[in-house]
């Protein structure tokens, strides 16, 4: 197979661990230059949805990969 077996679980592991952390960090600190962004920082609910989203891909994505 092109890429390995595990190619989808590997994808959805960076996905959520992408998600995960990128809007962890969003949260922890705001752009430095306010002048050229449209929010002064950013929004804490839907931030702490997409981390949520973000760690279940990641422990379902961990799961096929070990179980397997």
């Amino acid at each position: 197979m092109f890429l390995g077996e595990d190619l989808l679980g590997w994808l959805l592991l960076a996905l959520g661990a992408a998600m995960f952390v990128g809007n962890g960090l969003a949260i922890l600190r705001p752009p430095a230059n306010k002048e050229n962004t449209d929010l002064e920082k950013a929004p804490i609910a839907r931030s702490l949805i997409f981390m949520f989203l973000g760690l279940i891909a990641s422990v379902a994505a961990l799961g096929t990969l070990i179980l397997k």
